[in-house]
């Protein structure tokens, strides 16, 4: 026993601070230094250890809280910290005060005064980690003993040590760590207290989903993040600490390998002391950068999903300022760079504290040459703050060109078939282009300030080793093979940290900027639509609808406000009509029930459940069912009587899947008919109590417009209050009362005959659709008894039958990706663009130069640095030379990566640039704009500032990790029987990971454009969803394809991260190997310089390689980009835009003859015939009208002389030419049209008629007169340069039509197309139009698609098509007398509107 005690005590149980015995028995018990005192306390935390394992056996009693509810409040966060970092202390100083006695005695004993201090370190990190971590796991009632004895255990110790300071008048570090650790131990105790009330006070919310983004959800703070990143902060510590420990355990090795150990088998305790620290780092690193990225994910995610839940919310002034491209990139590119700074967040204050560490050992190993190493750092620093302002700056244009390059390309992109048929593609292209160049500006100077933040970063290592070495000669300080390599080692650890400084800078400038915008779209003013909008039953009230004498306003400030003094009142059951002229505010006072349009004065009280179908259709990409249900449960009954109300049977059974068949977005596979009538069964399905009907049957056919007139607003909407707004005053008599608006006024509000009797304006209204067009001839032919019962015609007995399918594709495919290891494609992919093989080629070579350089330079100083011959002058002009030589191979790197950048950009973009313009038709039919927009905001985001620094930063890492391999084998030969094994490890550990995480990564790109797409519908219906109150039901959506997009990217990070973290205990164990043949083997086998040469490179591998295999397969992630884009870059193109051995002459078509011959098209190989041989010939200067069901193919024989299809047989021959056989910009070009779907760019009126600039001002205003809108532009303040935004919101549907009308006439084509050009016009305005066009085009071919039978009633002939097929061409007086004649059907069945609804 007294063995043992002198083992543990020495000769002498206690002594005081001074060295003096303890003279009394309170003071052997009570000081510090006492041996009983010692053994007290390591017994107590014996017996904590003790309870603390049987707490764990235990099996724990308390209540299972599921798991996504057990995080860390901020409580057990600050515990786990405050005591982890007091345990770590306790530990460190432990380890301090065995390495110091093992120094000046040359012996571990005592034991006691080390041992003391690492048993109270392993207790008190085990025991608080345990308890403030994993207290939901153990027993209620032992955990809190165990916590409370830890309390008292501080207490005591707290207490004694209070007491042997005041005694001896001092403090030393491990009394400190004493008083300290009584806090510790309280929060130990609140955290066990604290778990059995937060079990009771767990509950899950079943409130909304908007509760996470407002506030504390499911009992958790909002501080939890800030709990995250203090817990990230002390592995981080950890990291620091253990990397900080290598140089000094460098220079023992070099005291040991030079025969100077402190004892015996000191080189195995220090191998084993250098694998565990490796480790240990290794641990904290992987940790650490697991947590930041699990961080970064959440931010991201939840910044998406503030940012759809804002969209959804966005007033219309706040939209004129945030387009959809805008509020596009904040999701794709914003929300991106601030998910990335979390990771990137503690890497400066680990860089300064590494620094701060790194200089305390420095000035250890050169004393206070230390100074001039400081001044190199400091001046660094200063050169860094201008260039970072400007980088800020630079980042900030970047941003805003990024917005408006993606805005345009938005907009060019959902309007392609528009810009193909004016054909406007090269001019819009050009525009991308210009806005691009304004791109690359910001891009190059945002990638240069980079490189020369790189450059600078880089070449500071060179500048402090030898601006130290020179203070070292100055001031005398010796130089020898222990305190050189420390220097240098050192400086190794400390060389990778400060090269990602110029990273962290810009990933921190993009996040601020980032960060800026989206707080500036966030706080953007939002939609107050709850104060008009009021939930309850309608029964109990008597009206459903009031409006007290409102004026509403678009603009916030407007002098005259949009609608003014309006009076409303629409009772439950009671169908109200809106009538007036174009802009006159229809659609705005629908927008104000809705409580879209700002209410500046008056009341507006709505109640009850609202539907509203708005006049551009809006459709969802999805089934036909999933658009009707919209959210709904299915009820089977209510949805086939849904189907036959809105005559939507027939087009179901033509429908490849029926119900289910997939739509493309926006509809691109339905007729305008379809679209619409699909809007008109969603609406009747939600089964509302208000319906507000925007002009629903301005895109149907008269037999169709009959049929829902009868069975769906008369029939199904029989007891609810109905607003119509419509041009078609044949409906007008059935309804209850008419209002007529006018310049946003309510002029009369009364019935049709009131109206009638009463009114000028309605009268001149009426009279107008009576004299429209035709409509003589139309009397003549007609009797209003001879007419049909249209609906039963309709009707296909959908009931108790289920929609047929038949096999064959839906349109839209799912999106492809690439399988497999696509090996080295992508990166030649990317590497072939513009002399990239070259550029990549001159920054790799500058990089291993530079590389070779530092070697020669260590090199240098390993075999001269204890050579008597070579002066310290010599040795530092030496090695100042060589760094100098190789810090310009750092800029050129640098210099030539920013080129590779800049040149590869460029040719990628405009290769997909060409390719998405040059792309048919039938590739935007079936993919998804959000998948061409995730691909050139994000992706090309991705390529534009992340490859090419990645790519270079992946080889320069890989170069440095093998050289560090390179010279501890040169040097150590024998730790090639290690390194051999750990390589192929390494390899095949890779290869393992690698394959996963190129899918994961190809995974998560798919799934981010279903988030784009889904957040692109949004934007486009934002205004149905709210009407329909869906919001919350679009959010959870968003929330889910949010987290199915965040799901590959978190396992891809955990899967790198399991990957380097084996990579690492590898590495550590070649280094631990290197060092242990250095210090077995005889001393003088090596010297003492390349000794401590071999071990600065070993003690670097392991950063070298983790910053090796980080960049690898960051640029394998960042590589996926360049094969989404190359999806992209080589879509099958259209036909040529010009031939130039077949080019028309130039005053083609002269005559405007078009002959059509047996003419057959299908949309898709596998698809059927949409027209079936379709012949016939248009006369030059004939007025031919083409008619036929909704859904008939009139419009595709309009693409189809246009070749926006391409006929799978036979031809169509204008003026003797064959349009197959010349390009397309030729063709047309010489043709006009006004399309189905009137589309405005965002720009001024002048631009949005001319946008090639071809004509003059007066020109333009004279069109604008022709086409009614002289008085509107002229009212705008800015006449020709007023504003026309997104979509052209600012302008009714019907001024739309009319701009479209305003390019025709510019254009003045000797064959002209009007698909439904009228259908948004009211009757006056139509009349007006009509004579235009027929004064205007008297002798050119007009080839006009309508529903409205008077409109073609004065054609020269009438082309009437059914089911693709040409059912009849002749003169229509001529088919009107034909009894068996489809446009004589056609025709009686219009005829019958006004019959049908006088019924009523």
């Amino acid at each position: 026993m007294e063995d043992l005690w002198t083992v543990f005590c020495g000769n002498s149980g206690c002594s005081d601070m001074d060295g003096k015995q303890c003279k009394s028995g309170f003071m052997l018990l009570s000081h510090p230094n006492s041996c009983i005192n010692h053994v007290l306390i390591v017994c107590f935390n014996i017996l904590l250890l003790v309870m603390l394992v049987i707490n764990m056996i235990q099996k724990s009693k308390t209540l299972r809280i599921p798991a996504c509810f057990q995080r860390k409040t901020p409580l057990q966060i600050v515990a786990a910290v405050v005591n982890g970092c007091l345990g770590l202390v306790y530990l460190g100083l432990g380890i301090w005060i065995l390495e110091e006695k093992l120094r000046i005695t040359q012996t571990a004993l005592p034991l006691n005064q080390w041992l003391l201090v690492l048993v109270q370190g392993v207790t008190w990190l085990i025991v608080s980690l345990t308890l403030s971590l994993r207290g939901y796991h153990l027993p209620r009632a032992p955990m809190r003993l165990l916590s409370i004895l830890s309390f008292l255990y501080a207490v005591i110790v707290c207490a004694l040590s209070i007491f042997a300071a005041i005694l001896n008048k001092g403090v030393s570090i491990k009394i400190a760590l004493d008083v300290f650790s009584l806090p510790g131990a309280s929060l130990l105790v609140s955290c066990a207290y604290k778990y059995k009330q937060e079990e009771s006070d767990v509950k899950i919310s079943e409130g909304g989903l908007y509760e996470p983004l407002n506030g504390e959800a499911y009992g958790v703070s909002k501080i939890d993040s800030v709990g995250q990143i203090f817990v990230s902060g002390f592995f981080a510590l950890l990291k620091i600490l253990t990397v900080s420990a290598g140089p000094l355990l460098h220079n023992a090795f070099i005291l040991v390998a030079e025969g100077n150990a402190s004892f015996k088998y000191e080189g195995y305790v220090l191998a084993i002391a250098l694998f565990t620290s490796k480790s240990l780092e290794s641990l904290a690193q992987r940790q650490l950068y697991f947590r930041r990225r699990l961080i970064g994910l959440k931010v991201r995610s939840l910044l998406t999903a503030a940012i759809y839940k804002k969209q959804l919310r966005l007033s219309n002034a706040a939209r004129l300022t945030h387009s959809g491209g805008e509020i596009m990139n904040y999701v794709t590119v914003d929300a991106y760079r601030i998910g990335e700074f979390p990771f990137w967040f503690h890497q400066t204050g680990t860089t300064s504290l590494q620094l701060c560490l790194a200089l305390i050992i420095l000035f250890r190993a050169v004393g206070l040459a230390i100074v001039a190493a400081l001044v190199v750092i400091v001046f660094t620093m200063l050169c860094n703050t201008p260039l970072a302002k400007l980088q800020q700056k630079y980042q900030s244009r970047l941003m805003v060109a990024q917005d408006e390059r993606l805005t345009a390309s938005s907009e060019a992109l959902v309007n392609m078939k528009v810009l193909k048929l004016y054909p406007w593609e090269s001019h819009f292209k050009n525009a991308i282009e210009n806005l691009r160049k304004v791109e690359y500006k910001w891009l190059s100077a945002v990638q240069l300030q980079k490189s020369y933040n790189g450059f600078l970063f880089s070449s500071s290592p060179v500048l402090v080793s030898t601006a130290t070495f020179g203070a070292c000669y100055f001031l005398k300080v010796p130089l020898h093979a222990s305190n050189v390599f420390t220097f240098v080692a050192t400086l190794l650890l400390v060389q990778d940290p400060i090269k990602s400084i110029p990273d962290v800078i810009g990933v921190v400038i993009q996040a601020k900027v980032a960060f800026a915008r989206i707080v500036n779209f966030l706080e953007a003013s939002e939609l107050q639509s709850a104060n008009a909008r009021q939930k309850g039953n309608i029964e109990n009230m008597d009206r459903a609808i009031l409006i007290k004498s409102a004026d509403f306003s678009w603009e916030k400030n407007s002098s005259k406000p949009t609608l003014r003094n309006i009076n409303l009142e629409v009772r439950p059951g009671e169908k109200v009509a809106i009538c007036g002229e174009v802009g006159s505010g229809k659609s705005t006072l629908l927008a104000s029930i809705l409580g879209e349009v700002p209410n500046t004065s008056g009341n507006i009280q709505v109640h009850g459940k609202t539907a509203y179908v708005s006049q551009t259709a809006w459709i969802q990409t999805g089934s036909i069912r999933e658009n009707i249900l919209f959210g709904s449960p299915m009820d089977s009954h209510r949805y086939q009587e849904t189907i036959e109300r809105c005559s939507l049977a027939k087009d179901l059974e033509l429908l490849p899947f029926g119900d289910q068949t997939e739509i493309g977005e926006r509809g691109v596979n339905l007729s305008g008919g379809q679209k619409q009538r699909i809007q008109l069964a969603r609406a009747l399905y939600q089964n509302a109590d208000i319906y507000l009907l925007d002009d629903p049957f301005s895109a149907v056919d008269a037999h169709t417009a009959t049929s829902l007139f009868n069975e769906y607003v008369m029939g199904a909407l029989s007891g609810k209050a109905v607003l119509l707004v419509t041009h078609q005053v044949d409906f007008l008599p059935a309804f209850d009362a008419v209002l007529l608006m006018s310049d946003g006024e309510i002029l009369r509000a009364a019935t049709y005959h009131q109206l009638l009797a009463s009114s000028k304006e309605f009268q001149d209204l009426v009279n107008a659709h009576k004299e429209t067009a035709g409509s003589e001839r139309l009397a003549e032919v007609t009797s209003p008894q001879s007419r049909g019962n249209p609906v039963e015609e309709i009707k296909k007995g959908y009931v108790d039958k289920q929609i047929k399918t038949s096999k064959g594709d839906q349109l839209i495919k799912q999106e492809e990706r690439e399988i497999g290891d696509a090996g080295l494609r992508p990166y030649i992919q990317y590497l072939n663009q513009n002399k990239g093989f070259l550029f990549f080629s001159m920054a790799s070579l500058s990089h291993l130069i530079f590389v070779i350089g530092q070697v020669l330079q260590n090199s240098w100083i390993a075999s001269n640095v204890d050579n008597p011959d070579v002066s310290t002058l010599r040795l530092t002009v030496v090695y100042l030379s060589i760094g100098i030589a190789t810090t310009l191979f750092s800029l050129c790197r640098s210099l030539s990566t920013v080129v590779l950048n800049l040149q590869s950009s460029k040719s990628l973009f405009s290769q997909l640039l060409n390719s998405l313009f040059r792309a048919p038709m039938s590739f935007y039919d079936s993919t998804t704009l959000g998948r061409i927009l995730s691909r050139i905001s994000y992706d090309l985001s991705i390529i534009d500032l992340d490859i090419p620094f990645g790519l270079i930063f992946a080889a320069g890492a890989t170069t440095n990790c093998y050289t560090s391999l390179g010279v501890l084998a040169v040097v150590v030969w024998q730790v090639l029987f290690v390194s051999i094994p750990m390589i192929y490890a390494a390899i095949r550990l890779q290869g393992y990971y690698f394959s996963s995480a190129k899918e994961l990564m190809r995974i998560n790109g798919t799934t981010k454009s279903l988030v784009a797409n889904h957040l692109a519908e949004s934007i486009a219906g934002a205004m149905t969803i709210r009407a329909f109150e869906e919001e919350e039901r679009f959010f959870a959506k968003n929330l889910d394809l949010i987290d199915t997009n965040a799901s590959p990217f978190f396992h891809s990070f955990a899967a790198n991260e399991w990957l380097i973290g084996r990579l690492e205990i590898l590495s550590a164990a070649v280094v631990a190997s290197a060092a242990l043949c250095m210090v077995l083997l005889p001393p003088g086998t090596f010297t003492s310089g390349f000794v401590g040469m071999a071990l600065s490179y070993g003690l670097s591998l392991n950063m070298s390689l983790v910053f090796s295999i980080q960049n690898q397969c960051t640029i394998t992630n960042y590589i996926i980009s360049v094969e989404r884009l190359n999806q992209y870059m080589h879509i099958p193109s259209e036909a040529p835009e010009v031939i130039e051995d077949n080019r028309p002459p130039p005053n083609w078509p002269a005559v405007g003859k078009v002959d059509i011959c047996d003419l057959q098209i299908r949309y898709r190989l596998d698809a059927p015939l949409v027209l079936r041989g379709v012949s016939c010939t248009f006369e030059g200067g004939h007025k031919i009208g083409i008619v036929g069901r909704t859904g008939s193919g009139k419009t595709t024989l309009i693409g189809a002389l246009f070749r926006l299809v391409e006929p799978v047989g036979g031809k169509i021959v204008v003026d003797g030419i064959d349009i197959s056989t010349i390009g397309l910009h030729d063709l047309r070009s010489r043709f006009g049209i006004i399309p189905q779907d009137p589309t405005l760019f965002n720009g001024t009126v002048r631009y949005n008629l001319d946008p090639l600039c071809q004509h003059n001002d007066q020109e333009i205003w004279e069109v604008l007169g022709k086409c009614q809108l002289r008085e509107a532009v002229q009212e705008k303040d800015q006449g020709l340069d007023s504003l026309v935004v997104e979509d052209g919101s600012n302008w009714s549907m019907g001024q739309r039509q009319l701009f479209c009308l305003g390019r025709a006439l510019l254009r003045r084509s000797r064959i002209l197309v009007l698909d439904e050009a009228t259908a948004s016009i009211d009757n006056a305005t139509d009349m007006i139009l009509q004579k235009t066009i027929r004064t205007e085009f008297a002798d050119c071919t007009v080839i006009t698609v309508a529903h409205r039978i008077p409109t073609v009633m004065d054609c020269t002939k009438v082309l009437a098509i059914s089911d693709g097929k040409l059912m009849e061409y002749d003169e229509p007086m001529k088919l009107m007398k034909n009894k068996g004649s489809l446009f004589g059907q056609l025709v009686k069945e219009y005829w019958s509107h006004l019959n049908s609804a006088e019924s009523h």
